[in-house]
């Protein structure tokens, strides 16, 4: 990335006080994982004293890419995000084609301005075509529909253990209740760290939650999914489980040793294998995303068993024309909102369902 693309700027003029008004009042103040204290919340892009690296996004929406249901702990602060990448903390916003990111830490060659515009870029896949890849969806109206709903939505590349640790966690849960597992992993586990004058925790490794009890980790609110995280995190420590190795598998290979872990089904494994591995083919399909494919595709079916669905995801939403990797993978970008759909439908009315679900399904199927 070029020094056009990532330069520092002195951001102008001062948060609005009835701003901080409605913020200080809200449930993130209260009981988000970053630790407030009752002191003056500054909204970052606008105040002057703070330096700001620009980076360049284009065809990128960050509020909808962060509230998709990928990843469960940015939290909004005035304008803005805040969050970890990694054990990195970072405060983001957008402005049109322009992210305003910030990062914690004194500076140095890997805290640098030079490094977070790198960082940024790679975690966001902002080196994915998005354009490109819309324009090759199938022709049919659920995809045009899916590709007005999900606009600037990209998938994110998430650290494998991370990923894999979140949705161990999700099993037959809400977005708002995996949040609140995240928060918790991380405030009673994870390390400290500090943008300025908020805390924020990093995710806890495998070590330190091998190193646990499963009672410590019901108190997190994972109930029986405490067992198959403690299980899988001691495999992952041990390096019996080797996700960094794993990444030189074939799809078949990875998705069978991943099914292995304690906590893993078909469809946490293809959620793992879409956004830790950026494996084309995976196509996580839940209920919700099913529903969908019965609806739509499939209206006059009576016998529909999973194995031709999963068929037909690979075919119809899979490689178009002479693609690269990198586009196709951005084909999957719907699959991000899978849950948020199914939120979405629970509060609809019966004939504003169909919109939801074709919407949300090519939020699902836009990275096949």
């Amino acid at each position: 990335m070029g020094n056009d693309e990532a330069r520092m700027t002195n951001a102008e003029g001062m948060a609005k006080p009835e701003r901080l008004s409605s913020f200080e009042h809200s449930s993130l103040f209260r009981h988000s994982s970053f630790g407030f204290r009752h002191f003056p919340v500054l909204n970052w892009v606008d105040n002057p004293l703070m330096k700001l690296t620009e980076v360049a996004a284009p065809d990128f929406d960050l509020a909808m890419t962060l509230d998709s249901g990928q990843v469960f702990h940015w939290e909004r602060i005035g304008d803005g995000f805040c969050g970890a990448i990694g054990d990195r903390p970072v405060y983001v916003a957008q402005h049109g084609n322009l992210l305003k990111v910030r990062d914690g830490g004194p500076p140095s060659p890997a805290r640098g301005p030079r490094a977070l515009p790198r960082i940024i870029a790679h975690y966001f896949a902002l080196d994915h075509r998005l354009a490109e890849i819309c324009a090759s969806f199938p022709e049919d109206a659920l995809m045009q529909v899916a590709r007005e709903f999900c606009r600037g939505l990209r998938i994110i590349r998430q650290p494998r253990w991370e990923c894999l640790a979140t949705f161990i966690c999700s099993s037959m849960k809400q977005v708002a209740h995996i949040r609140q597992i995240s928060h918790a992993l991380r405030r009673r586990f994870g390390e400290q760290r500090k943008i300025d004058k908020y805390e924020l925790y990093s995710f806890p490794s495998a070590e330190r939650i091998a190193g646990r009890s499963e009672k410590d980790l019901r108190e997190c609110a994972l109930g029986y999914r405490a067992k198959n995280l403690l299980a899988t995190a001691g495999l992952v420590s041990s390096g019996e489980a080797n996700l960094e190795a794993w990444a030189e598998l074939s799809d078949v290979d990875l998705r069978a040793k991943l099914c292995a872990l304690p906590g893993v089904g078909a469809k946490v494994a293809n959620c793992v294998m879409l956004f830790a591995y950026e494996r084309l083919r995976a196509f996580p399909i839940d209920v919700w995303i099913e529903r969908v494919l019965r609806e739509k595709y499939f209206p006059r079916a009576r016998k529909l068993t999973g194995r031709r669905l999963r068929a037909f995801s690979e075919t119809y939403f899979g490689e178009h024309g002479e693609m690269t990797s990198e586009e196709h993978a951005r084909l999957r970008f719907g699959a991000i909102c899978q849950r948020r759909a199914g939120e979405i439908m629970f509060a609809r009315s019966e004939s504003k369902k169909n919109s939801a679900l074709t919407s949300l399904f090519i939020i699902y199927r836009a990275l096949s």
